[in-house]
């Protein structure tokens, strides 16, 4: 099977496996897993903060950071289609106590002045509005097709959340993705954010785990939110390892994911029964028009010729390039939806 259903499915490769296997290990949750060190120390560095903490996965990272950011009562402001929003199980309400506001950007994308807009203040309101007290971003902006933030609309928007008394969160979970297609230093695109979520287990390539970055005032209020929910590890060391094989070598790989993603969006638009906004083929995701009511027939004909996807909605199916995609599964790919009616 070909699985264009996420990132999320890739397995380790050999020599991430190696270096897992090889992995010096301790106990994590006293604080002495050398090799879990090893990862936050070199993720914290890479992006520019002073300190990191590995959690099992990205949403514990963004829950972890909503709730070290806000009180209950807050709103947080994003994107409506953000996965703080929609994928994860409503925690910003149940774990953080927090509304939300929601920002209708175009292709996923908020830009500053609805940021603005959306922010409500207690104060001066007779009590009536709550607190907007945390402006997250999401990039790559999986609700928008991987589209991806210009690093000009990233600093509009950080300097209306500090004129705001707002704190500033990056769900990077396709972080690199953002990176290597904006050309953009690590440090540079995050540099104005309290917390950064990085996720290793999508394009990266490992098989679990996210670290999430920050202040080390706000990493060590993050640390006891990761306990009470469950999120500690024990000789987590090995995960870590994996996280470690792929910041050093699955990063610049991401550019062919991109190449093949825009090869095959390329392809479809030329074809009859299917539409795509190639403006939003920005990284390794293509959101696929199939026609009203016709999603859920088209994932049978595509799983009858080997195609693993999903849909987003009953007239729109998602394609996700990642490691395991080569450029034969491409060529193979195009040909079965070029046959599909």
């Amino acid at each position: 099977m070909i699985d264009l259903r996420s990132d999320t499915v890739t397995q380790p490769t050999e020599g991430m496996r190696n270096a897992m296997s090889e992995a010096i290990v301790g106990d994590d949750v006293l604080g002495d897993d050398p090799t879990v060190i090893e990862l936050q120390d070199k993720t914290a560095k890479l992006l520019g903060k002073e300190a990191a903490l590995y959690v099992p996965s990205g949403t514990m990272s963004n829950i972890v950071a909503t709730r070290t950011h806000t009180s209950p009562g807050d709103e947080i402001v994003t994107e409506a289609h953000s996965h703080i929003y929609r994928y994860e199980g409503g925690a910003f309400a149940a774990l953080s106590g927090c509304s939300v506001a929601l920002v209708d950007g175009k292709n996923g994308l908020m830009t500053s002045e609805q940021v603005s807009r959306s922010i409500r203040k207690a104060e001066g309101s007779l009590s009536h509005y709550p607190n907007g007290s945390l402006v997250c971003v999401e990039n790559t902006a999986q609700g928008g097709g991987g589209s991806v933030y210009s690093q000009e609309v990233i600093d509009e928007i950080c300097k209306v959340a500090r004129e705001n008394d707002c704190k500033l969160h990056m769900d990077g979970a396709r972080l690199f993705n953002a990176i290597v297609a904006s050309n953009t230093e690590p440090a540079r695109m995050v540099r104005d954010f309290d917390s950064v979520s990085v996720c290793l287990s999508k394009g990266l390539g490992a098989p679990i785990g996210s670290v999430l970055v920050g202040s080390k005032k706000d990493l060590a209020q993050a640390h006891r939110w990761r306990k009470m929910f469950g999120g500690g590890m024990r000789q987590a060391g090995m995960m870590a390892a994996a996280g470690i094989y792929a910041l050093e070598n699955n990063i610049d790989r991401l550019r062919e994911d991109h190449r093949r993603a825009r090869k095959f969006a390329e392809a479809l638009v030329e074809m009859p029964n299917f539409s795509v906004n190639l403006d939003t083929v920005q990284s390794n995701i293509v959101y696929i028009g199939v026609g009203k009511g016709r999603s859920k027939q088209m994932i049978e004909k595509l799983a009858k010729q080997d195609i693993d996807i999903l849909d987003t909605d009953d007239s729109t199916i998602r394609a996700v390039f990642h490691l395991h995609i080569g450029d034969e599964d491409l060529e193979k790919i195009i040909e079965v939806f070029a046959q599909l009616r």
